[in-house]
Formats: C-alpha cells, structure tokens, sequence
C-alpha cells in the first residue's frame, strides 16, 4: 500500500510541475505595487513613476527614500518649540504634535506618540511600524502611512504615559504653526 501512495505521488508531483512549466500563471496588468517599499505594504497614493529626486533636497532624498539618518544634533528641529503640526515632506500628511515633543538628548526630535493615536492606538494615525535589522540589532522603523517615507525610530525608553521615544529625522518634517482661531468681535461692542 505505501508503495502505491509514493508512487501515486511521485506521478502527481511530476505532473504538476510539468504543468507549471508548460503554462505559468499570469498575473493580471491591471495589478500593480502599491508602494515604493520592499516587504510590508502601505496604501500609498504615490508610486514608481514619483520622482523624489526633483521633489526633496539630496538629504531629504537620502533619509526620507534611501532609509539615511541625519547627523545627530544638526537638525532643525531638535530645538525647536513652536505649537503646530509636524508634517510628513514628501506628502504633507500630519505625523506629530508639538504637544507629543519632548527632549530626550538623543540628537533628534522625540516625540511620545503620533498624531492620531488614542491609547496606543495608531489605526489614526499617519504612521506604521516596521521592524528593522539593517543595523544588527533589532529597531522598529517608523514609516509615513501614505507615502512610505523613512522617518525614524521607535524606542520603548520614553516617558510616561506612552514610554515610547519616536526618534525622526528632522529632514523628514515639515512644521505648520497651529493658527489661533480668534472669535468674531466685530459688532459686539
């Protein structure tokens, strides 16, 4: 009986694999990437044919589409304590509050959590997390859920409540001030 089934099998594997010779599947044109990125994939709006070069400054280009790090301690963002939104350079989506932003003496901006999330929730937000092992050790990258730009990482040695440290590339920000909405006065003298 065993002799039968190896058989049987034998047949039946060399006739599939003839088969998937003779005739490969097709994978339909209308099907295409949905990001730039190898690995996990984004509902990105941006594509292959985006032309990143002539959009960002080299540096910008370098940490945002290459996966670079900017030299610690030299952004422009490091210091900075305006109220508003960080946004995302390469599509503007919002990605953190200035009200998330701390200093943790690292070199780079930190923030506690992204705009969007609600109790380490971050279906909100305009992130995602992605693991990471080009350094030999394992990190999780934080990406921009639209255009799956490079922002940085996360880090679980940041303060409470979160105790999370969102490491970002200032090169990778862009900074909107939060506009006061003043109440009409006029005509209530």
């Amino acid at each position: 009986m065993s002799r039968f089934v190896a058989r049987s099998f034998v047949v039946v594997s060399r006739h599939a694999t003839a088969r998937s010779v003779v005739s490969p599947r097709r994978i339909p044109a209308f099907i295409r990437p949905v990001s730039t990125s190898q690995g996990l994939r984004s509902l990105t709006r941006y594509n292959e044919t985006t032309d990143w070069q002539k959009k960002l400054t080299p540096e910008q280009y370098v940490v945002t589409r290459e996966k670079g790090t900017e030299t610690p301690f030299s952004g422009i963002y490091l210091t900075h304590s305006e109220v508003g939104m960080y946004h995302c350079v390469c599509c503007d989506s919002p990605l953190f509050s200035s009200e998330a932003k701390y200093d943790s003496g690292t070199g780079w901006p930190a923030f506690k959590e992204a705009h969007g999330t609600w109790e380490r929730d971050e279906s909100h937000a305009s992130i995602i997390r992605r693991p990471d092992n080009s350094l030999g050790s394992a990190e999780t990258e934080i990406l921009c859920k639209n255009c799956d730009s490079h922002l940085g990482h996360v880090f679980e040695d940041g303060p409470d409540p979160t105790g999370q440290r969102f490491c970002i590339n200032s090169v990778a920000l862009t900074f909107k001030p939060r506009e006061d909405i003043k109440p009409d006065m006029e005509g209530k003298e």
